[in-house]
């Protein structure tokens, strides 16, 4: 039987960086500083302003932002603490 990992908790560190909490008590502090300033998507430009990028949530067990899940990344990358931006590896 696989368990599905989910985001339990998440706190806001520095800069761009989340401390994420999953449900399987691991701890990753992800920074998401180079995905902001690589990602060429316009929607996630107001990300790169900390008042909107600090305005997260947990929903349904991952960290999301904005009012329709605007910004949202796989767990597992999360879990892993590597977010990828457009098959690149960004760490």
């Amino acid at each position: 039987m696989i368990s599905t990992i989910k985001v339990t908790d998440a706190e806001y560190v520095s800069d761009f960086k989340v401390q994420i909490t999953f449900s399987d008590s691991t701890r990753q502090v992800i920074n998401f500083q180079d995905f902001l300033d690589k990602n060429p998507h316009p929607q996630y430009d107001k990300y790169k302003n900390l008042k909107h990028f600090k305005n997260f949530r947990i929903e349904r067990g991952n960290i999301v932002w904005g009012k329709d899940w605007d910004l949202i990344f796989p767990i597992e990358q999360l879990h892993s603490g590597e977010i990828k931006n457009q098959g690149l590896s960004l760490q």
